[in-house]
């Protein structure tokens, strides 16, 4: 028996923490089900501020969060974005007489070191069997040795911080002395400041990347659908890396035979090592894939959706998303089932010119009521005075359905030649790679 649903019925009020594009997509979902009764989203943007209430409260100030939650009677919280998460936000519900029977969608502290440190996560890896590139972790004490082990690997080499660098912390060096070098910057000056006081160097893989994402409620899971994102600011994939540019979904070369080898090689151990471990986990899982010579292998965990991914992941979910996460919060995520939209989606990021070093923010942006048969997704936007501004490097995601990914990605384009904002930006060539 559902007892969650019962007892929520269609009545829940839902705090949706964080304020980029992946957020807008969950508050597009979220309003869209038969359960929900009203949405806040803190502290949101111009576009969930269209669909929900954005409330001034930051994700990381957890008191602010729970006065917020108890005076509006929130039923359930969902954590968008892995900073709350690896200060433990979860825990923190968890452990409090008030708000303890508040499910909160996210894992657990210590699961959310899946992300918040690369060297957990290494552990865990090759704990449970699960395949990854070999490696091994050093400190300032023990440089000379991580300088001393990257003569043994062959180049390119890779140098991840240990801890969260928002996505910056990975270098990928060619050559020999100047990884040793940057080690060394890393370790010994603070590179990227508390996030490289751990660096993990890892042997290099070439391949094709995919994401693969799933959502669990710590015992049974779901495979949501594939997608592939394009990080580097230039076309052709060139450039420097940033949050990322676009996506498509489902991933054309992630056929039944590759998903098979990732559920039964990754998905499956990684869910069950987390039960084995005691690790307490009702949320999403993200896996970043290299797919060498046809099997698959992890290049990281993300603890939470990917961000454009969930842009076109989400809206192929038809199952009512609210249906979802209680079953989460209920540990019965087995007697739901998942529908999928057949059709693919395509996401186009536009982007603040200058992007992703620096950039001006408050540009007006125009043509946004113009757009038609594509789904506007805001990222760093504001309102102001009944104008929607820039407010950020990533400004709109644009998603389209298609056929197929080149449909798609056409109706995106033909949607942003509608959009307006000065020195706006964004990659011509999404899915080039595909064709």
């Amino acid at each position: 028996m559902h007892t969650f649903l019962t007892q929520h019925n269609n009545n829940m009020t839902v705090l949706l923490l964080g304020s980029g594009g992946r957020e807008h997509a969950f508050a597009y979902k979220i309003v869209q089900s038969s359960l929900c009764h009203k949405l806040f989203v803190a502290p949101g943007n111009a576009g969930t501020n269209q669909i929900a209430t954005n409330i001034n409260v930051n994700p990381l100030d957890f008191q602010g969060v729970k006065e917020f939650v108890l005076a509006n009677q929130i039923t359930m919280v969902v954590v968008g974005p892995e900073d709350p998460l690896v200060h433990g936000i979860y825990d923190f519900f968890k452990n409090d007489a008030q708000l303890k029977d508040i499910p909160v969608i996210g894992p657990s502290k210590t699961g959310a070191q899946l992300e918040g440190s690369k060297e957990f996560a290494k552990q865990f890896l090759v704990k449970h069997n699960i395949p990854t590139a070999a490696y091994d972790s050093f400190t300032a004490e023990t440089v000379e040795k991580g300088c001393a082990f990257l003569e043994t690997l062959q180049p390119p080499y890779v140098l991840k911080a240990d801890g969260l660098a928002a996505g910056k912390g990975v270098l990928i060096i060619h050559d020999l002395h100047e990884a040793q070098t940057e080690l060394r910057n890393m370790l010994l000056h603070a590179k990227f400041g508390t996030a490289s006081s751990k660096v993990v160097i890892e042997e290099f893989l070439a391949g094709i990347e995919l994401s693969c994402f799933v959502l669990t409620d710590g015992k049974n899971y779901k495979m949501l659908p594939t997608a592939k994102d394009y990080k580097r600011i230039g076309e052709g994939d060139t450039g420097l890396n940033t949050g990322g540019m676009g996506a498509v979904s489902p991933v054309p070369f992630a056929d039944v035979v590759l998903l098979e080898k990732i559920e039964t090689r990754i998905v499956k151990p990684t869910v069950e090592g987390l039960q084995k471990d005691h690790i307490d986990y009702k949320g999403f899982i993200f896996i970043g894939l290299i797919i060498v010579k046809g099997e698959p292998m992890v290049i990281e965990y993300n603890v939470r959706m990917g961000d454009p991914e969930t842009e076109v992941v989400l809206p192929r979910i038809q199952t009512d998303i609210l249906q979802l996460f209680s079953a989460v919060a209920s540990q019965e995520l087995d007697q739901v089932s998942l529908q999928i939209d057949t059709r693919t989606a395509a996401t186009i990021m536009v982007v603040s010119g200058g992007y992703p070093e620096d950039y001006s923010k408050g540009h007006a942006i125009s043509g946004l009521e113009n757009v038609t048969d594509s789904i506007v997704f805001h990222a760093g936007t504001k309102s102001d005075e009944g104008k929607v501004i820039t407010n950020g490097g990533r400004v709109i995601a644009v998603t389209s359905f298609g056929d197929n990914y080149a449909e798609a990605i056409k109706k995106s384009y033909q949607n942003i030649a509608k959009l307006h904002f000065d020195k706006m930006y964004f990659r011509k060539d999404i899915g080039f790679d595909l064709t």
